[in-house]
């Protein structure tokens, strides 16, 4: 469903003509305004729920980056129970009141494809050109499948319904089946001079270039729905819908935790008894940070606001930066008496492995 069509306003249209819009068109459709008409009534559910997805700026955007999450019954709006689906698993096609489905070109199926991005890409937003092989709607025809000078006749078997009705007999009676036609492929027309480039289908695979705006706080794994850049529909139909999936390469130094970023820093024993200043990598460029005079191993700095943008909303996460403290792992004789002299110094008791440990002594037989 396109709320923007159904609402008559354009995909850059303001709030205020989207509020206006909806108010004009629910004054026409209200059942007090038609009573009696069912179409009004259909009409009128199918601009409110228009108005749910894109009334709200923040749901809005979210329909404009996502599309239709849901939020609908089975059965469409107002019909929680999905009876016009129980009605056609019953008799075929048509509906409860004996309508029927008109033939026309049918909606192609949606296609997939991936980017790849890296972290600040996706902490940041930007856009992406992506090459897709689908179906595109063939240029000498414009898609119509009919040879220049031609025009698609309404086909005589079903007489523009798409759709044959049979009749036959159950246990419950006679039950009536609506089948798409044969003859159309319950398209309602038929092309009696095809095109020769597509053959009468109206589209040819190809590889298209698309740009796809990423949106900042993205995350991988996270879909995009691109609505009707998908593949083109055979005749003119309705394309499909792209859905792009975001998948975002391993940073050297951060890794991302929701929408906070963690770094790991190794410093000296020395600098974290001493104190220190640290330089971090950040997305945005180097950030200073003071470590105190005896940090311990496994601090936490939290930097706030210097993290991933909230994805469709406000604020960003934080920056966390791990200290880890190095121990020496091998001493000069200089060294090791600096150390002992401040263990002494400051009551401290050791044990001197290098004196006193068996095995040390054994390996120093052989060095």
């Amino acid at each position: 469903m396109d709320p923007y069509a159904l609402l008559g306003v354009r995909r850059d249209a303001t709030q205020d003509e989207i509020k206006r819009a909806y108010r004009r068109l629910a004054r026409e459709c209200h059942p007090d305004a038609n009573p009696g008409d069912a179409r009004a009534e259909e009409r009128f559910k199918e601009i409110t729920r228009a108005y749910e997805l894109i009334g709200d700026p923040e749901k809005r955007r979210r329909f404009d980056t996502f599309g239709d999450t849901g939020g609908a019954g089975a059965g469409g709006p107002g019909d929680p129970f999905g009876f016009g689906d129980i009605f056609e698993a019953f008799f075929g096609g048509g509906d409860a009141f004996g309508g029927r489905r008109g033939g026309g070109p049918a909606r192609a199926p949606d296609a997939e494809a991936v980017i790849d991005l890296d972290l600040g890409e996706a902490a940041f937003g930007v856009t992406k050109r992506v090459e897709v092989d689908l179906a595109t709607a063939c240029e000498p025809c414009a898609g119509s499948g009919c040879a220049p000078g031609t025009h698609p006749e309404r086909c005589g078997t079903c007489g523009g319904a798409g759709e044959v009705r049979q009749v036959r007999r159950s246990i419950l009676g006679q039950l009536v089946t609506a089948v798409p036609c044969s003859t159309c492929r319950g398209l309602g027309t038929v092309v009696p001079d095809p095109c020769p480039t597509c053959s009468g289908g109206g589209v040819v695979r190809g590889t298209r270039t698309l740009e796809v705006e990423v949106p900042r706080g993205i995350d991988s794994g996270q879909r995009l729905r691109l609505s009707g850049r998908g593949p083109a529909a055979p005749r003119s139909g309705t394309p499909g819908d792209l859905y792009v999936t975001v998948r975002v390469r391993p940073h050297p130094t951060l890794r991302r935790e929701g929408n906070d970023l963690v770094q790991v820093c190794r410093i000296p024993m020395t600098s974290a008894a001493l104190g220190t200043t640290i330089t971090i990598a950040t997305l945005e460029g180097e950030l200073e940070i003071d470590v105190p005079a005896g940090t311990q191993h496994g601090t936490v700095f939290r930097e706030r606001g210097q993290g991933v943008p909230v994805l469709q909303g406000r604020g960003r996460g934080d920056l966390l930066v791990q200290v880890d403290v190095e121990i020496p792992q091998r001493l000069t004789e200089e060294e090791a008496d600096i150390l002992r002299a401040f263990a002494r110094h400051r009551g401290e008791e050791i044990t001197d492995a290098a004196e006193h440990g068996f095995f040390s002594r054994l390996r120093s037989a052989f060095q």
